[in-house]
């Protein structure tokens, strides 16, 4: 199933992407992932939280513009080619990977889970748990 990204829209400049992550800080919210792409006048925040209700309720009361996304976390193992068989699992399902980041499993667990954005969540995932790889859902990152 798939897990919940929260994006904020942030102007690009100096502070803006400090005062954003205080807030969350001062409200108790932990950032289990985090990418950050950017134009020249707007930057996206896409973010994987520990709360994702209160993250944005929290956000939306301090006036940041959020929407959330459908994602897949999937655990990626920790040897040479394991992107690479993720990657290549998905290209045999025909699903495009419209972007990715990582995150790390947990506070004691040497492993990542790669955070992927896909043209098809329902194909992607059941692609990748037929090939026998780990998909995280919302509870899981909320205890990670």
């Amino acid at each position: 199933m798939a897990i919940r990204q929260i994006s904020v829209f942030l102007e690009n400049r100096p502070g803006m992407l400090d005062a954003m992550t205080g807030v969350l800080a001062e409200a108790g919210i932990d950032i289990r992932a985090l990418s950050l792409a950017e134009t020249k006048d707007f930057g996206i925040v896409r973010m994987i939280v520990d709360d994702v209700y209160e993250t944005t309720t929290v956000l939306k009361e301090n006036g940041y513009v959020n929407s959330l996304t459908p994602v897949i976390a999937v655990l990626i193992p920790d040897e040479v080619g394991g992107l690479h068989t993720v990657l290549e699992t998905l290209t045999i399902a025909q699903v495009n990977v419209e972007y990715m980041y990582a995150s790390l499993a947990g506070k004691k667990e040497d492993k990542a889970y790669m955070i992927f954005r896909v043209g098809e969540t329902e194909r992607a995932e059941n692609a990748l748990r037929r090939a026998g790889f780990e998909i995280a859902d919302q509870d899981m990152i909320e205890l990670m």
